[in-house]
């Protein structure tokens, strides 16, 4: 198929290259000239596990490419995804779906035959039927333009490897015709068995909203649990181990840290929870919430743990690198990071901060340009009082801590994603703290 992908952000980038390794001719579409040009030079802008090598060998093969025209793509493609960014609003609430309906309102007048545009943006249940209509409204070809919402359900860090292998796909349709153009573009992913849920538009509107909010109850759920283990001297990490082999439950999404970030659960989990309120559902409107209250907290509590590990050293003046910048591995995305926001409150409270990450060094720079920044992980520790763990890269659970034991001032861990096994470290002459464990 010829199809076309509208932002090229997080989203869209990998989409595109996906679809393109799916055997479709693919035309991108972003409003930033500079970033077109990258692109098309076959240069990766993000970082995600092995989407450089994927975008550089479809846009030599030709069969992938970019343009900031958005006429250009209607007259290409017979199926248009939009894939543009849809933040928490002004309120801090709501999704902003400013970007969608400015895609449609410059997409649908250039639609002058029949096609499909497939909505991947996170968005308010009802948001399909106001598209459509819009499109509908402004296309020549009037209500022969389709829409159908098909949410994406991408892990950060595995965007290719979710887009190429889902565990599910979710098509919300209101026509036959639609529904055909989602099995088509998809025919290689579902023939291996993946399964494809058909549903109404407003099922497939709830369904990533209550997918992401549940992660995120799931979360907070084990950093309370956590937060009893600290108050009570038990071991969250058995906890999990226990709660985990129980198939009703399992221990995905359970790893006590400083909290979830990034560009999707933290206003997924808001947006969901402004939906159960404008619906009137108020219990679960107070469930929810209760998961964001516990999410926003984490700072405080992580805080509290460093301030407990310095023991009687004030924590003025005290020089702490912070390992991680990214919300989570395998991505160099720094939105809403938790890692950020812990570094942010050390430097408040009068610590000198200097930041490692393996990838986000340089979006972190851009966010936050206050900090020191270290690419190399054993000069970072060098001299420090205290070394913190707030992301949970694998180079740091495979560090060798024998080999950076005499670099700090002080061979002192403060790990804030419970990811380490302490013994090593231990053993190598460290003292290791941990959310919810005993300290040994």
């Amino acid at each position: 198929m010829r199809v076309s992908v509208i932002g090229c952000g997080h989203l869209g980038i990998p989409h595109a290259a996906a679809m393109a390794e799916l055997g479709h001719d693919v035309l991108g579409v972003d409003l930033d000239q500079a970033k077109v040009a990258r692109l098309n030079a076959g240069e990766c802008p993000i970082f995600e596990v092995g989407l450089p090598e994927l975008l550089a060998r479809h846009v030599a093969s030709g069969r992938l490419r970019f343009t900031t025209d958005i006429s250009e793509a209607a007259g290409f493609a017979e199926l248009h995804f939009i894939g543009v960014g849809t933040p928490i609003d002004a309120d801090g609430r709501s999704y902003d779906t400013a970007q969608v309906y400015g895609a449609i309102r410059k997409l649908a007048p250039h639609l002058d035959r029949p096609c499909t545009i497939v909505g991947k943006s996170t968005v308010t249940v009802g948001t399909t039927s106001q598209v459509t209509a819009l499109a509908q409204r402004l296309a020549p070809a009037g209500d022969q333009v389709d829409v159908v919402w098909n949410p994406e359900f991408l892990r950060e860090g595995h965007a290719v490897e979710d887009t190429l292998r889902p565990d599910r796909l979710i098509a919300g349709v209101s026509t036959t015709e639609g529904e055909k153009a989602i099995r088509a573009v998809y025919a290689k992913i579902i023939d291996t068995g993946v399964p494809i849920f058909v549903t109404d538009p407003q099922t497939a509107e709830l369904a990533k909203g209550a997918a992401n909010t549940y992660l995120g109850l799931k979360i907070s759920y084990i950093n309370a649990v956590a937060d009893m283990c600290e108050a009570a001297g038990g071991d969250v990490a058995q906890i999990v181990d226990i709660l985990g082999i129980d198939p009703r439950i399992g221990a995905g999404g359970m790893r006590p840290g400083i909290g979830y970030g990034g560009g999707c659960l933290p206003k997924d989990v808001r947006a969901f929870t402004a939906s159960a309120q404008q619906l009137g559902v108020e219990h679960a409107a107070a469930l929810l919430r209760a998961a964001e209250v516990i999410n926003e907290n984490r700072t405080a509590v992580a805080l509290d743990l460093i301030t407990r590990a310095l023991g009687d050293r004030p924590i003025v003046g005290s020089r702490i690198t912070v390992w991680g910048a990214a919300f989570k591995p395998g991505t160099n995305d720094v939105r809403e990071s938790p890692a950020l926001a812990l570094a942010q409150r050390l430097q408040q409270v009068g610590a000198t901060v200097t930041i490692h990450d393996p990838q986000a060094v340089a979006t972190a720079m851009v966010r936050n340009p206050e900090f020191d920044y270290v690419e190399d992980l054993t000069a970072s520790v060098d001299a420090a009082d205290l070394v913190v763990l707030a992301t949970e890269w694998p180079e740091y659970r495979h560090v060798d801590p024998q080999a950076l034991v005499q670099h700090p001032a002080t061979p002192l861990l403060v790990d804030c994603r419970t990811t380490l096994e302490p013994e090593p470290w231990r053993a190598a002459g460290w003292t290791v703290h941990q959310l919810g464990r005993p300290t040994k």
